[in-house]
């Protein structure tokens, strides 16, 4: 077990993979720096380890998939995860490894937002989009999390193990902070210092299509985390359709005693239905959500037993 394993996923990025696990290692001496390479088609994987990392491979596609491999094999006392693009300084990985390590903080975020991010970065979509996401996540969720799509992270083992991976891409920091909100975790924002990537580095993200991917996650973890406000929600723009064509005919009913628009009716009565089942499956799906978060906090439990169990052998060794 490593008390401080530094995660990068990598995509194509001979340019810059070399400098980053240079700093990383300088850093961060006593940490291990793993490399997981997503099917490159240049020279990744050797500048990465001439460079000293440890280097692995994902062959599914998707920087969720990358993750979700890295979670699962590598086990540490604290868990920094960065980009291979060396956009983010390694310095601030000291202040973030000390927040995990004494207790503070669950996962704690690099907070480009705060800083340079939008000096920096020349790609304004991308700007806008950060900006929207943060302000959805935080109002949604009634959080306070400064930067909701960083690529640099600090975790707890804690974290690391319980967080189930679902994501393929790059909508995975957004995955990662909605679960630490709900999961009710504790949350640190650290302010880095942002570079934009330097000249023949290209991004991977496409601004419309992974910005659409973002938006659909958050309006599926919205449904999945908190199901009775997303399902009563639909409830009640179903019963205010339903009354806005209903008052009229209930009006004209009044006053002559017939209802013309018969069929107008009909689909009112099946619209205020599909409102009532979608209430009900809301305070039924609220109901599981409190089931899980209780399974949640046994699993919680059974990974600080593991957790302790791999340091006592680390000492012993």
């Amino acid at each position: 077990m490593d008390q401080i394993a530094v995660l990068i996923p990598c995509f194509n990025e001979e340019r810059t993979i070399g400098k980053v696990v240079t700093d990383f290692k300088k850093t961060l001496p006593d940490a291990a720096v793993y490399v997981y390479d997503n099917n490159s088609n240049d020279r990744t994987a050797a500048v990465a380890r001439d460079a000293g990392a440890i280097v692995r491979k994902e062959t599914l596609q998707g920087k969720g998939n990358v993750i979700r491999r890295m979670f699962r094999e590598v086990d540490a006392e604290c868990y920094i995860m960065a980009d291979g693009d060396d956009t983010y300084p390694a310095e601030a990985a000291i202040e973030m490894v000390k927040r995990v390590l004494e207790g503070q903080a669950d996962m704690v975020v690099g907070d480009r937002l705060s800083s340079t991010y939008f000096d920096e970065n020349k790609r304004h979509f991308h700007n806008f989009g950060n900006a929207l996401v943060r302000k959805s996540i935080n109002k949604l969720f009634k959080s306070n999390i400064r930067d909701i799509m960083t690529g640099y992270r600090a975790f707890s083992y804690q974290f690391v193990k319980t967080f189930p991976v679902l994501s393929k891409g790059f909508e995975i920091e957004t995955e990662m902070s909605i679960h630490a909100i709900d999961k009710n975790m504790n949350v640190a924002n650290v302010v880095v210092e942002y570079r934009d990537r330097p000249d023949g580095s290209s991004s991977k993200l496409n601004t419309f299509s992974d910005g659409a991917k973002v938006i659909r996650t958050i309006v599926s973890l919205f449904e999945t985390y908190k199901p009775r406000a997303f399902f009563c929600g639909i409830a009640l723009v179903l019963f205010l359709l339903a009354a806005v064509f209903f008052i009229p005919i209930f009006i004209n009913y009044r006053k002559t005693g017939l209802v013309p628009n018969f069929p107008t009716l009909i689909v009112c009565g099946f619209t205020v239905i599909a409102g009532l089942q979608s209430f009900f499956s809301g305070i039924i799906l609220h109901t599981l959500r409190k089931k899980d978060r209780q399974d949640f906090e046994k699993d919680l439990i059974r990974c600080q037993e593991r957790y302790v169990e791999l340091v006592k052998g680390k000492e012993e060794h």
